[in-house]
């Protein structure tokens, strides 16, 4: 065999051996912040989230947002949480989908506030969510959803709908 074709060989199996280490990473340093999380060591849960969410992890940018928008760990900041949440709600994320949408429908720390965007959001995370896992996230955003709609007109709705139905997540 060629050097050149051992060269290509090798190189192709070492993206196999990369990426199976790269997911056990990415697992092992997720259950390792959450539990720094629940032990209220703050600093390494958001140090491991924010090295995650920087790498494109929409569930890492989804719990370190929730720690800005909570001002665990790091400084309370509505709007950082509020791009942490967005960002994985284009990704098509459930949990981030549901707290940007809360977060526009009620004003909770984003002016101004905007119906239809959290009509649309709200919609796909319910439609995303496992109702196995998130029963009681996927009953409040349905809760949700029915307060913004009973202050929204027919036109604001359908928008919402034509938004959620027109959206594609993004990698």
């Amino acid at each position: 065999m060629k050097v050149s074709s051992l060269l290509a060989l090798f190189a192709t199996l070492s993206l196999f051996a990369v990426a199976p280490v790269r997911a056990q990473t990415l697992d092992a340093d997720m259950r390792a912040a959450a539990g720094a999380y629940e032990r209220k060591d703050m600093a390494t849960a958001a140090r491991l989230w924010k090295t995650w969410a920087a790498r494109g992890n929409a569930e890492a940018r989804t719990l370190l947002g929730a720690m800005y928008w909570s001002g665990e760990g790091v400084p309370r900041d509505h709007r950082e949480a509020a791009r942490l949440y967005l960002e994985a709600a284009h990704q098509g994320y459930a949990r981030a989908q549901n707290d940007i949408g809360f977060m526009l429908g009620f004003g909770e720390g984003i002016p101004p506030r905007d119906d239809v965007e959290a009509y649309k959001w709200l919609s796909l995370a319910i439609a995303n969510y496992t109702p196995e896992r998130n029963q009681d996230r996927l009953e409040q955003a349905r809760k949700d959803l029915a307060t913004l709609a009973a202050r929204m007109t027919p036109a604001q709705v359908a928008e919402a709908q034509r938004r959620a139905k027109a959206f594609k997540p993004v990698p």
